[in-house]
């Protein structure tokens, strides 16, 4: 008998001996957070599971590419492709993650699977939103010092940022696998089982510090790009045009990148501090459904509109790129 996510009354008992996964939707009068049952269902498969299986497998097709292209491709060695690289490698294995989350849920039930499939997406969204921080700090470190961005020490401090990125997320994804869960407390359970109260809110907590920190940032960074912008046309004598145009540039894209954040995990955040585990389950999957679609968002604004990879892009599927066309290896600034 397949197992899905579905909302029981308080009648509902799971069959004996079988273990509850990750993500439960049992609800009575005390416990309304996510979780697995196995008792008979009128739909064999929960439609949201569905929906984040479909969104795990667009996730994982678009970054598969991105990863492709930049592993294969000795020009994208630069620190912006090389942090690039990470985020299109986090969310691939969100994604991934996903998927093997609907296929362990509906075919294989037990509490080390689960605990396993919710630390790899901890995991693995936390490097996600940890490299768009990432790309971000480089980003403005481009235009703060453009001089010496393109020296050996740009690259240290790069690799150092993946360290302590992948590092952080790792920790935070083992969290749960070595204890920190309620299987044992279901009491402390959060909205998502078995996460408990305490390590989401963690998770809440440190999303907001990044977002704060990105906006901190990308103000900056929008302030020297409009520095920039006034310069330049104050020496070609076209004021009144020039900056107008690259200074709106300049912020509509900043825009797009952090509208597309927020409007992504923030509500998912928020919920995460205010909600109770005994909250109806459409409301967690209503905010997580969106939070997955900044890791599909995420390879067409930092990939697929860029220069180099769509270069490569068109040598791999077309071939109809000329091979002799000028190559000029872009600055963060430039994306």
């Amino acid at each position: 008998m397949n197992e899905s996510l579905v909302v029981n009354d308080s009648s509902a008992t799971p069959v004996s001996g079988e273990a509850l996964p990750w993500i439960e939707a049992e609800f009575s009068d005390r416990n309304g957070s996510l979780e697995f049952s196995t008792a008979a269902l009128d739909f064999p498969i929960n439609p949201w599971d569905i929906m984040l299986c479909m969104s795990g497998t667009v996730i994982a097709c678009e970054n598969a590419i991105v990863v492709a292209i930049i592993f294969y491709t000795p020009t994208l060695r630069t620190p912006m492709f090389v942090l690039i690289g990470s985020l299109a490698t986090a969310d691939l294995l969100a994604g991934m993650g996903l998927i093997l989350n609907f296929v362990f849920q509906y075919v294989i039930s037990s509490e080390t699977i689960s605990l396993i499939t919710v630390g790899f997406l901890v995991a693995s969204f936390t490097a996600s939103i940890s490299s768009l921080l990432a790309i971000t700090v480089d980003r403005y470190f481009s235009l703060y010092n453009a001089l010496t961005y393109f020296s050996e020490k740009t690259l240290q401090y790069v690799h150092l940022m993946l360290v302590g990125t992948w590092g952080v997320s790792l920790f935070l994804g083992l969290l749960p696998v070595l204890g920190w869960n309620c299987l044992d407390e279901p009491a402390s359970c959060s909205i998502v089982r078995p996460l408990t109260r305490s390590n989401v809110m963690l998770l809440a907590i440190s999303f907001f510090a990044i977002f704060v920190l990105m906006l901190t940032l990308y103000f900056k960074i929008c302030k020297i790009v409009c520095h920039h912008a006034h310069q330049i046309a104050l020496q070609q004598h076209f004021f009144a045009t020039s900056h107008y145009v690259a200074t709106k540039k300049g912020v509509s894209t900043l825009a797009i990148i952090l509208g597309t954040f927020g409007a992504s995990w923030l509500p998912f955040a928020i919920y995460c501090l205010v909600g109770e585990r005994e909250y109806p389950s459409v409301y967690t999957y209503a905010t997580l459904l969106p939070a997955t679609y900044n890791s599909m968002i995420n390879p067409i604004i930092y990939a697929y509109r860029n220069a180099e990879i769509q270069r490569s892009i068109y040598m791999l599927l077309c071939g109809c790129f000329q091979a002799n066309a000028a190559y000029r290896s872009r600055s963060p600034s430039e994306v």
